[in-house]
């Protein structure tokens, strides 16, 4: 479905995905069909794609529940704010209302596999954003533990991987401890159900924030765009994997050799279904 403009409430931020608009007390996000890949925005939609996005997340706040304090307020939006209801079909399953909070200006990863740029870096050097790795790993090889490796959140371009020292200074000892501690527990424990899913979750994202003073998981959590997701029935270490996350788009597109350069080509439609197919699978398989 196409972007549609909320004309009641300020827009504050239109990202890559998502739309974020001031609802007084609250903010509004809004998971579009929109896709990136290689930090550019591509000009086709993935139908539902959004809907993916706003379900898997609120299924991981409502399994953390109260063990990981996040900003999820409620889905059904329109109730809350009435003023949304001429945008009712458009909203719902795609948006939720979320609590405001002053956000890390960190990304927080976790790496459980030896993938993308990580095993790229392992090849060269031996070490995973600058840690000294075990010898005779494999391309997609789990690694002995979960390792953090934070990185700063660039508004454009690229996002730069900094150690835990680096991160420290940015945020403060104290909340990169947590920061870390929280991101290792989401993680391990979200693998581990997964798992029992059929899910290999091999790396993810998390963003988080504080409000009334207490750090909160904020933004999308354990989805297909911010994690890798591999069916673990097809898993077998030492080549790339089939995946249910958008790794199928970034295959594609380096296949026809596009220089990740804007402007970013079309999808064509076989591509488009079968991306929407992998998303939706994903949500069936962890959310049921």
């Amino acid at each position: 479905m196409e972007t549609v403009k909320i004309n009641e409430y300020p827009l504050l931020k239109s990202g890559k995905v998502r739309e974020v608009y001031d609802l007084g007390e609250h903010l509004l996000f809004v998971a579009t069909d929109r896709i990136s890949a290689f930090d550019s925005i591509l000009p086709t939609l993935i139908p539902d794609k959004g809907k993916v996005l706003a379900g898997l997340s609120a299924f991981w706040f409502s399994f953390f529940g109260d063990k990981v304090k996040n900003h999820f307020v409620s889905g059904d939006v329109c109730k809350m704010y009435p003023k949304l209801e001429p945008y009712k079909e458009y909203l719902d399953g795609r948006a939720m209302v979320v609590k405001k909070a002053q956000i890390f200006p960190v990304e927080c990863v976790v790496r459980g596999y030896l993938a993308g740029s990580a095993f790229a870096e392992y090849k060269k050097f031996g070490t995973v954003c600058g840690k000294k790795i075990q010898e005779g790993l494999q391309e997609c090889s789990e690694l002995p533990e979960p390792i953090f490796t934070p990185s700063t959140k660039a508004d454009a371009g690229h996002d730069e991987n900094i150690d835990f020292d680096r991160m420290a200074d940015i945020v403060g000892f104290e909340s990169a401890s947590q920061l870390r501690d929280l991101s290792l527990y989401i993680y391990s424990r979200a693998r581990a159900y997964a798992r029992e899913k059929g899910i290999i979750i091999a790396d993810t994202k998390f963003e988080f924030g504080v409000c009334d003073g207490q750090i909160i998981l904020c933004d999308e959590v354990l989805t297909p765009d911010s994690s890798r997701f591999w069916p673990a029935d097809q898993y077998c270490p030492g080549k790339a994997q089939p995946s249910f996350d958008k790794q199928y788009v970034r295959d594609y597109l380096n296949a026809i050799k596009w220089n990740h350069e804007p402007p970013a080509p079309a999808l064509p439609p076989e591509v488009v279904e079968e991306t929407r197919k992998k998303y939706q699978m994903a949500l069936d398989l962890l959310s049921k």
